[in-house]
């Protein structure tokens, strides 16, 4: 009796550590699997996205289309510009000649409620200077109250053989402000030194009318100075940060300046025929060609009588 029962539980431990052998093998290549698709998700998100922000990913015209007709989804109104533009530019002159029945379609995205949009559509109807309508839009984005809107804008029309944005080029070499959006304590984020893209955060002000408002770029730089303290109460409208141009804007504009610069421009351009912190080597080239170029027209142009 009592060595049944002995033999029936010697007998136990072995069932038990098979039944756990198995158990261990089940929940093994559960994880496995796991893993596995773990690995697989971190492969497919990153493809996932480049394929839904790549704009290099080509769009047929039924896909232009359907990009132009996503009131919902600018970026993908984005997207078929940019193929446009690709378009615009090829040497195949079949694909810039269908480009042209979707020029319509960009000039309305140059009045679009986006900004992005707005941005986008006047660096691709600089592609073609042809267009009088593509000129017509781009004189209105001039005032446009995106700063990198007229930007772009003022810099397409000097492919137009029009100097009317030559004041927006100009400022590009000078400093921005940033003003206050209204009246309240300044609480500082950025510091001098920083690099901040177009629409950066770099403070906000607090106010009991107004609560907590952001402080934003107009343009991208470097941050040079708060013009107060951090805690300061400052009035609405008020100049309270500057920031220095950045290296690819400057250069932007002394190419755009090299056509349509004046006389008046040169001791600003002066500046960047030196080393100037944060510029890249080939400012201070360009800088002295555009100067060059300036005077050389000088001398062209024959005294008023």
């Amino acid at each position: 009796m009592n060595s049944s029962n002995e033999n029936t539980v010697a007998a136990n431990p072995a069932t038990a550590e098979g039944a756990a052998t198995k158990s261990e093998k089940g929940m093994s290549r559960k994880w496995l699997y796991g893993i596995l698709i773990l690995a697989f998700l971190f492969v497919l998100m990153p493809y996932l996205f480049w394929q839904m922000t790549w704009f290099g990913r080509p769009l047929n015209d039924a896909g232009i289309a359907k990009a132009f007709g996503d009131e919902n989804h600018p970026r993908e109104a984005q997207h078929a510009l940019s193929q446009l533009a690709d378009r615009m530019l090829s040497s195949d002159a079949n694909a810039r000649a269908s480009a042209r029945k979707w020029y319509p379609q960009v000039v309305a995205m140059a009045a679009s409620p986006s900004d992005e949009l707005r941005l986008t559509a006047a660096w691709v109807m600089q592609q073609d200077n042809s267009v009088p309508e593509f000129h017509t839009a781009l004189v209105k984005l001039l005032s446009d109250n995106n700063a990198m809107v007229s930007r772009n804008a003022a810099l397409a029309l000097v492919r137009f053989n029009d100097a009317a944005g030559h004041e927006v080029i100009f400022n590009m070499l000078e400093p921005a402000e940033i003003a206050a959006p209204a009246s309240g304590k300044l609480v500082e984020r950025a510091g001098a030194g920083d690099a901040v893209n177009a629409g950066a955060m770099i403070g906000r002000i607090e106010s009991d009318g107004h609560g907590a408002m952001e402080l934003r770029t107009n343009s991208p730089g470097t941050f040079e100075r708060w013009n107060v303290a951090n805690g300061t109460s400052v009035a609405s409208g008020a100049a309270i940060a500057v920031i220095d141009a950045s290296s690819d804007e400057v250069w932007e504009a002394l190419r755009a300046l090299y056509i349509i610069g004046k006389p008046s421009d040169e001791s600003t351009i002066e500046i960047y025929t030196h080393s100037v912190k944060g510029m890249a080597p080939r400012i201070r080239e360009q800088a002295k060609e555009t100067l060059g170029a300036i005077r050389a027209h000088e001398q062209q142009v024959p005294p008023a009588k």
